[in-house]
């Protein structure tokens, strides 16, 4: 296949293992060029840091996409993550129609909430401009906390088959053409994802471990595209990036000292092989 280019616009910060830190090194590793556009930098994440230093990018956005048009700068697929505010998404959704080609893809990783309630500094302002992101998303990857805040359903920790179905109906009325829906466990022992491709369902069910790790969602997001974008269907790149996220969070565990994320470095050779299969 050809060789892709893909941008992806989320913070960067630069201890922690996540955001841009996790996206670039991952979909390199698939072999698709990654162009990034950072939101903002942080010294460390905001999860078990203090002190941690914030520079807000969001005005710089406007210029860069400006000097992109005026190169004629394209990409074969915008992928983003964690937004800080909606100014942002509505310049992403600006960014997107700027660059995009033809049969350009809108990947959204909607991260804005878990557990069931919204990420600190954020409010029902962010979650309608994060809907209307969404719409324009050719697959959405949601975990079912922000799949709750995007369709106004009561959040549920228990739940059976068919509250997963009207979720995912409700992000198809949403405008959302394809979706991965991730954290999706229907029994005390396992977990998995569900994916909504051309309006049928699949669902990958793999062991749920004790521990977790911080960014694992961004390790999940970025096998997911870089897999898909290697030529993948959407329940294939589901399924590698399942696995990989649970093999990094395996790498991790019993280390104290690695609190602040996962390994996930030492297992991409498991990723890339995966990808040949």
């Amino acid at each position: 296949m050809s060789y892709q280019r893909i941008l992806t616009i989320q913070d960067i910060s630069c201890v922690g293992q996540c955001s841009l830190t996790v996206a670039l090194p991952i979909i390199s590793a698939c072999g698709i060029e990654t162009c990034v556009l950072p939101s903002a930098v942080l010294s460390t994440h905001t999860a078990g840091f203090s002190g941690y230093t914030f520079r807000d990018l969001t005005e710089d956005m406007v210029d860069i996409k400006k000097h992109w048009s005026k190169e004629q700068i394209k990409f074969d697929a915008v992928y983003t993550g964690y937004l800080g505010s909606t100014k942002q998404i509505e310049y992403v959704a600006d960014i997107f129609d700027a660059t995009r080609k033809q049969s350009s893809l809108l990947l959204v990783d909607p991260a804005m909430a878990d557990n069931g309630n919204l990420y600190p500094g954020f409010d029902g302002a962010f979650v309608n401009s994060m809907k209307k992101l969404c719409a324009k998303a050719d697959y959405l990857l949601p975990n079912i906390t922000e799949a709750c805040f995007l369709t106004d359903q009561e959040y549920r920790t228990e739940y059976d088959r068919d509250y997963i179905g009207s979720l995912l109906q409700k992000l198809t009325a949403l405008g959302c053409k394809n979706i991965i829906l991730t954290g999706v466990s229907y029994s005390p022992a396992m977990t998995g994802v569900v994916v909504c491709e051309n309006g049928k369902y699949a669902y990958y069910e793999h062991q749920k471990l004790a521990n977790s790790c911080h960014g694992t969602g961004d390790i999940y997001a970025s096998s997911f595209v870089g897999a898909l974008m290697r030529g993948k269907s959407a329940y294939d790149a589901a399924r590698i990036a399942a696995d990989y996220t649970v093999e990094c969070i395996k790498a991790t565990a019993q280390e104290d000292n690695h609190w602040y994320g996962a390994k996930f470095e030492p297992i991409l050779p498991k990723l890339i092989d995966a990808l040949g299969e």
